[in-house]
């Protein structure tokens, strides 16, 4: 090797040296694919996740199966296509379940290179890839709690059943009545399956009085398909049967049939196999009518098979009385011996002119089946199953209607052999509302169609338009001629109308076919001339059509096969299409249909089989449409293009999403060298034109950046980065060239484009430290670090501007510490000495000569970034040791608090700074000392500002006086209480540090809940407020919505351990009730039991919620968050002793007061006496008497007679309490309260003497 080559050659060689894996890369994808879901799979049982840890096993497991076949080296060519898809397939599903990053392939299942890809083509691979994921996974979820539910009972099953039986159907029509009920898919917005149909009279009953709340019917032969879509409607249409309007007299026309109204119901979730209770009774009420309670009664339950195997598994479900409804379609699997001739004819919509009328007609369609000689078919019209067929239909008639839109479907059912010589015959005619003008109105019009086309298939499906001929021209003409004498020809030749009728037609038969080339395969005995074109026609027959008719096809095959004597010419055809069939079975698409193959073959096929099978391929034709750019005409169509193109910009926009614009935008970019680049902008003529055109390219650029395209789209992703870091490179010479000298410098130019490196480093697609150690190696050795390249780009365009540094000084600090903080060691290493050079340039050109702009940006946005989630540990550590940044935002905090007039939240938050000082000793310990008597001294002014003060520290006090003061405050100051409120913050709406949480609030004086809502709700103007109290569930907090709950806590009193089991003034007492405080409660009251008319208090319990909160209140925040919750439910005798002790609380702390004070008024004391001693106001003994102290109450509740003596002596106790407060009112009464006393006096005589003899007598010490 040396002899030959120079040593120079071969280290350049070596420099380009790769390693070549011997695997495919099909292969080498499994494994990696595997090791990540590895991971994953652990994570998820450490998590607990069930579910989906089954789900990657599983899937995990099959893709090992597949490796294993791949590596065998056995597979056939073909099998290892299809194994590829299926890889695809599972890796491309598991990743999206799992969240990881889309993988596109081209048709044979290979990873797409964005190097060798065109950037539209990669958008479009990632749309439909993505488009077909979502289908799987919705499919799957879909079906995922059918097979939970019924893994075993419809294993197998491939055609379902749905039972519904009415019941009743409740409103007060006055006539007949005609329910018509079918399936119908209101997002394709069409009828599945026929009406079932009931018939009601004027009485409000069934007319077969025998079937009285048992009307069931079977709709049938619905595949999987129909039972996964994702919605299912239940429709009832109600026709009444009568008069043109209700109520009008006899001699207006009857029989006539009209609409009357809808019922709908959403029977998705029993479809899905959600709701499985055949004995819930589900009321669907009928649409926009004036009764809320007329509607019907159905039940549901969905079975497994179809009706044959309905009828054999659930006989006590399905009987002879049971109504079959047919899909309009065929089931997902037609077995051998499967007949079925149905045509289903749709009346849509016509247009007919009022001719002489003011007013337009009441068009009635009657419809009918005739011969070919007119004769009318017998009972060939089915309107709804349950019912014998009519030979005539009449449609139902709009009131002065000029386009009547009826959407009538009924079903044709005729004989095979009759269908070739059978049409349909519509007439059209007028119905007036009065009975004798009725009668004189005959048909204006006429229309047919033919069920069977000349060339012997039979009408196509879908919509026709139909032509409204004259009815009465021929007699009209033979009165002409008799008149006259004379004679008129009209050569056979029928005037038609300006009307216009529309009808819709879907045939459904085992023996018709709507196909030319399988008719002529079907009827090839009488075309055997053309018995080889005929042969391989039948190659290019849609599969679907081949299936629907199997049977039928194999019989002529194989008919052919022993009929016909040319074995060499027509055998290799027969097998050619033999092995057409056999493959179309053997398709994803009908692989349900192996059953009927071997159905047919045990049971249905005799024919010998004696030649040879040949291998057949389908081959894909591809077509290509060639452009000719010569071509003269383009030019004219270009320029046509280009000049009205800007006019209809802002429609394209609402027919095309971002997405698109990006992949053609990002397309033109990845094809510019940086010649293209120079020569565009070499076009602008002004500064300012390049100007206007970078500051919108750099917008557009940080806009787009990571908001169009989905996160899991990674290649896409990172290949529009990729084209954008070149983009940027070359605007960036541009900068340099044409901006960056003092006179044409642009401040906010380069802004935008600090900004835009800044978005672009810190892309979440570009993170490669939150990423799998597989995926970064991925993205590692296809694209690199591309935040090193645009991070030294950053660093090199900040040291080119020089003077201009300081124009950014504080403003770009926060951008660059963005990223600074971006854990890559080469990226920092680049970036932080920009903060070095910002302090020398701050502290050079400046005039105090410092840097404290830079210094009090960087500590601000430090914060902000780490508060946000950002930067790693050391940059935490490093936050939380800075004592001078705490005592910052202590400040900052105190400042905002007393801007809001919060003034004890604001002496709270300046308590945190005096508890960081240390005593010092020496020189220092006096100035520390005054520092800390200072703020001290302000803590307690801002408390007296609020009037909450309590709280004292007496070796800080300046004076005896003022501390004198403020235990005058104390004692005797009016303190209003402030009230609590629980907020809670529900939905995905909300940020995360409120989303799902809860939070008690301390409202400011007097400001009551009204308030307080007002200006919560004024916060968040899009949230709605909810009316309930208890936690909302999973579909609350899960929406994307802001749900906002409040209501009103009572805070628990929690005494100091020194305060506790003594004697203290009611002041102190009150204080504590609202201050230092974390627990609070909420009740609500509910019953129990019934509802005891003659007293409430026996079922009345509680349902009591307590809250403890993170911190204790006041403190330095207005809130705190909840920590714990719990629930629990008070019985009605606890509930009666705590209302007895309150109430014995409040009277002895109003007493207390009015004993104290006798300056207050005495009217607060007077209602509160009046309500407890007058009998005409007072209830609760005699109400707890009735409740808990009968003989019958303690021999059921034995364990309850402990407290119902604590309930007892409550009652006895407040005796001593009303006599006292009785004094007070004696002494402190008016001449114009003394009637009210004596009043007082006598009745609470009487109470006494009835307290005492039943409950004892209660002596209590003055604490007076």
């Amino acid at each position: 090797m040396k002899s030959c080559f120079s040593s120079t050659l071969l280290l350049m060689y070596r420099k380009q040296e790769t390693v070549v894996p011997t695997d495919l890369p099909l292969v080498q994808e499994l494994g990696t694919t595997l090791r990540e879901w590895t991971q994953i799979w652990h994570k998820l049982y450490v998590s607990n996740k069930t579910t989906l840890f089954r789900n990657v096993q599983q899937m995990s497991y099959s893709l090992i199966e597949y490796r294993s076949q791949i590596v065998s080296g056995t597979l056939p060519n073909d099998d290892l296509v299809e194994l590829r898809k299926k890889v695809a397939a599972k890796i491309d599903y598991g990743n999206r379940i799992l969240g990881l990053d889309l993988v596109v392939r081209d048709e044979a299942g290979n990873t797409l290179d964005p190097e060798r890809t065109s950037t539209v083509s990669l958008f479009r691979a990632h749309e439909s890839a993505s488009r077909s994921i979502d289908e799987r996974i919705q499919e799957e979820k879909m079906l995922q709690n059918l097979e939970k539910r019924r893994q075993t009972l419809f294993s197998g099953v491939h055609t379902y059943s749905l039972l519904i039986n009415l019941r009743n159907f409740v409103c007060n029509i006055g006539e007949d009545a005609e329910l018509f009920m079918s399936l119908y898919d209101p997002d394709k917005s069409e009828f599945i399956s026929e009406n079932f149909l009931v018939q009601w009279d004027s009485t409000g009953m069934p007319k077969e009085i025998e079937k009285l709340n048992n009307l069931p019917a079977l709709f049938t032969d619905l595949s999987s398909s129909d039972l996964i879509r994702q919605r299912l409607f239940l429709a009832c249409q109600i026709i009444r049967v009568g008069c043109m309007e209700l109520k009008e007299g006899k001699k207006h026309t009857g029989g006539l049939r009209r609409p009357f109204g809808v019922a709908v119901m959403d029977i998705t979730d029993i479809a899905h196999g959600k709701i499985d209770d055949d004995d819930k009774q589900y009321f669907i009420p009928i649409l926009h009518f004036m009764f809320l309670l007329s509607g019907l009664f159905v039940t549901l339950k969905l079975l497994p098979g179809d009706v044959f195997q309905v009828k054999k598994n659930y006989p006590h479900f399905v009987d002879r009385t049971t109504a079959i409804v047919r899909k309009m379609g065929f089931p997902e699997i037609i077995l051998p011996g499967y007949l079925r001739n149905d045509i289903y004819v749709t009346l849509l919509q016509g247009e007919f002119d009022r001719g002489k009328k003011k007013t337009p007609k009441n068009v009635e369609v009657m419809m009918s089946v005739l011969d070919e000689e007119g004769n009318p078919m017998e009972k060939a019209i089915f309107p709804g199953a349950g019912y014998e067929g009519i030979t005539e239909y009449k449609s139902v008639i709009y009131y002065q209607v000029k386009q009547p839109c009826w959407n009538e479907t009924v079903k044709v059912t005729i004989p095979i052999e009759d269908v070739c010589r059978c049409h349909l015959r519509f007439t059209f005619r007028h119905r007036s509302s009065q009975d004798s003008r009725d009668k004189s109105e005959k048909p204006f019009g006429m229309a047919f169609v033919r069920l069977m086309k000349p060339d012997g298939t039979t009408l196509p499906d879908g919509k026709h338009k139909l032509i409204v001929y004259k009815v009465g021209f021929c007699k009209k003409l033979e009165e002409k001629e008799r008149q006259t004498g004379k004679s008129f020809h009209h050569g056979g030749i029928i005037p038609i109308t300006k009307d216009s009728f529309q009808i819709a037609s879907l045939t459904c038969s085992t023996k018709l076919t709507q196909n030319v080339d399988l008719l002529g395969l079907l009827n090839w005995r009488s075309n055997t001339e053309r018995l080889e074109e005929i042969l391989q026609k039948l190659m290019e027959v849609e599969g679907g059509e081949i299936i629907k008719f199997l049977q039928d096809t194999l019989d002529a095959l194989f008919n052919i096969m022993m009929e016909t004597s040319e074995e060499e010419t027509y055998d290799t055809l027969v097998f050619n299409a033999l092995v057409f069939i056999i493959s179309l079975i053997g398709d994803v698409k009908f692989q349900h249909f192996n059953p009927v193959l071997e159905t047919y073959i045990s049971n249905h096929f005799s024919a010998t089989l004696k030649t040879f099978v040949l291998n057949c391929k389908n081959i894909s034709q591809y077509y290509c449409f060639h452009y000719i750019c010569s071509e003269p005409s383009l030019f004219i169509l270009q320029g046509a293009i280009l000049k009205y193109l800007p006019t209809i910009i802002n429609d394209l926009q609402k027919v095309f999403d971002a997405g698109h614009y990006l992949a053609c935008m990002t397309a033109i970019l990845k094809q510019m060298e940086e010649a293209h680049y120079a020569q565009y902008i070499s076009t602008f003529k002004t500064r300012q034109d390049i100007i206007d055109f970078l500051m919108e390219t750099f917008i557009m650029f940080k806009n787009l950046m990571g908001n169009v395209f989905p996160p899991d789209w990674m290649i896409l992703n990172l290949h529009q980065m990729k084209v954008f870091l070149r983009a940027i490179d070359q605007y960036s010479d541009f900068l340099n060239r044409y901006f960056l000298d003092s006179t044409h410098f642009h401040l906010q130019l380069w802004n935008n484009y600090f900004h835009l490196i800044v978005a672009f480093l810190t892309h979440k697609s570009l993170q490669l430290e939150s990423f799998s150690l597989e995926k970064r190696n991925k993205i590692l050795n296809k694209y690199g670090d591309m935040r090193k390249n645009i991070g030294f780009k950053l660093r090199d365009m900040w040291y080119n501007l020089g003077q201009q540094k300081m124009k950014f000084i504080p403003a770009m600090v926060g951008p660059i510490l963005e990223a600074t903080l971006v854990p890559e060691p080469e990226l920092r290493k680049a970036t932080i000495p920009i903060f070095f050079d910002m302090m020398q340039c701050e502290h050079h050109f400046s005039t105090n000569h410092n840097f404290q702009k830079f210094e009090n940006e960087l500590i601000t946005k430090l914060d902000q970034e780490v508060e946000g989630g950002r930067g790693d540990e050391q940059y935490k550590i490093l936050l939380e040791k800075t004592e001078d940044i705490y005592i910052r935002y202590l400040y900052k905090l105190r400042d905002l608090h007393l801007d809001c007039e919060n003034y004890t939240e604001a002496a709270y938050t300046l308590l945190l700074h005096a508890e960081l000082l240390e005593v010092w000793t020496g020189e220092q310990m006096m100035t520390v000392f005054s520092f800390l008597a200072e703020l001290f001294l302000l803590c307690l002014t801002f408390k007296c500002l609020n009037y909450k003060f309590k709280r004292t520290n007496t070796s800080c006090f300046c004076t005896q006086k003022q501390q004198a003061q403020y235990y005058e405050n104390i004692m005797h100051a009016m303190r209003p209480q402030p009230e609590y409120f629980a907020v809670g913050y529900y939905g995905q709406g909300f940020p995360s540090f409120l989303r799902n949480k809860m939070f008690i609030y301390r409202g400011k004086e007097y400001e009551w809940l009204e308030d307080f809502s007002l200006k919560l709700m004024s916060q968040f103007p899009n949230a709605v407020k909810m009316t309930i109290t208890s936690p909302p569930g999973d579909n609350i907090c899960n929406s994307p919505g802001q749900h906002i709950q409040c209501f009103m806590v009572k805070p628990v009193l929690n005494l100091p351990s020194q305060f506790k089991d003594k004697e203290l003034p009611e002041q102190i007492l009150n204080y504590y009730r609202t201050n230092e405080v974390e627990k609070f409660q909420y009740s609500r009251p509910f019953r129990k039991g019934e509802k005891d008319p003659d007293n409430e208090f026996a079922t009345m319990w509680i349902e009591r919620t307590t809250f403890i909160t993170a911190y204790r209140f006041p403190g330095i925040l207005k809130w705190f968050e909840v920590k714990s919750m719990s629930v629990e439910e008070i019985s009605p005798l606890d509930n009666a002793i705590e209302t007895m002790e309150l109430a014995n609380e409040k009277l002895s702390n109003l007493v207390q007061h009015q004993a104290c004070d006798r300056s207050l008024p005495v009217h607060p004391l007077s209602m509160m006496l009046n309500g407890i001693v007058d009998p005409a106001v007072m209830g609760g003994f005699s109400n707890y008497e009735k409740a808990f102290f009968t003989e019958d109450y303690m021999k059921k509740n034995p364990d309850h007679l402990e407290r119902i003596e604590v309930l007892k002596h409550l009652i006895a106790l407040q005796i001593p309490l009303l006599d006292e407060g009785i004094r007070i009112h004696g002494e402190k009464s008016t001449e114009q309260l003394k009637p009210l006393h004596n009043r007082l006096v006598t009745c609470f005589q009487d109470l006494r003497a009835k307290v005492e003899k039943l409950y004892g007598v209660i002596t209590l010490v003055s604490r007076l």
